[in-house]
């Protein structure tokens, strides 16, 4: 009996939906697309940033490790209103340091990535770790905190144009546009898609670590980025 019903059911999902094919396919239709652009500043920056150990003055005996380094950027982040959660280490690695006696010695360098919203503080922040720990320093990825909001307002936009669209090719053939009756969103808004020019911040190379400093700051002029929303739609035609 169970077998019976779930036949029948079965049937009964395949001429309904078979009737609603052959019902679009019969009907008077026409068929646009939606296009919706905004350009929006992020409000968030990831930054990465790279420590390395290294030997003052080549000697092997005096090391500066990367814990070192790693406490002077979290003390300064910290201090320059970053939250400790908003730091992490994307990467550790290690490389070779090859000494006066041809033996090697092994150093590790760290990346860290940095969730920042103010940029005005960022070269307080580097300036407090000692310069020559400092590897790199670029941008790694942008993101703004009313992402919903701007992709949901993209697309009733999107679907807005698609209609005007319509009802322009509708009033060309004196017909009157009835309701939607498919959208099909082609948009990819991922913002991580969006690739930004990395900035390196350059360090002064200096013998004397008293005399560390920062040769020049880092530019980090954030630009609009240009979001674009696309749309496949069908109405009906009353």
């Amino acid at each position: 009996m169970k077998k019976i019903l779930s036949i029948l059911a079965l049937c009964t999902f395949l001429l309904s939906a078979q009737a609603q094919q052959q019902t679009m396919e019969n009907s008077r239709r026409i068929s646009t697309r939606g296009y919706a652009e905004k350009e929006v500043t992020p409000d968030i920056i990831y930054l990465s940033i790279s420590l390395k150990e290294y030997f003052i003055d080549g000697n092997t005996k005096k090391k500066v490790p990367v814990e070192t380094l790693e406490k002077q950027l979290f003390d300064a982040a910290i201090k320059n209103g970053i939250e400790k959660a908003d730091i992490t280490i994307q990467n550790i690695y290690s490389y070779n340091y090859q000494t006066k006696k041809k033996n090697t010695e092994l150093l590790q360098s760290r990346q860290y990535r940095i969730k920042v919203s103010n940029l005005n503080k960022l070269n307080e922040i580097l300036d407090a770790v000692d310069a020559k720990g400092l590897q790199s320093t670029n941008i790694d990825g942008y993101d703004h905190s009313k992402k919903v909001e701007i992709e949901k307002e993209l697309r009733k936009l999107a679907v807005k144009n698609a209609r005007n669209n319509a009802e322009i090719l509708a009033e060309a053939e004196n017909e009157q546009l009835g309701k939607v009756i498919l959208i099909n969103d082609n948009s990819s808004l991922n913002w991580n898609d969006i690739m930004p020019q990395p900035r390196m911040y350059s360090m002064a190379k200096t013998s004397n670590l008293e005399e560390q400093a920062v040769a020049d700051g880092i530019d980090l002029d954030i630009k609009p980025i240009k979001l674009i929303c696309n749309l496949d739609a069908v109405f009906e035609i009353k």
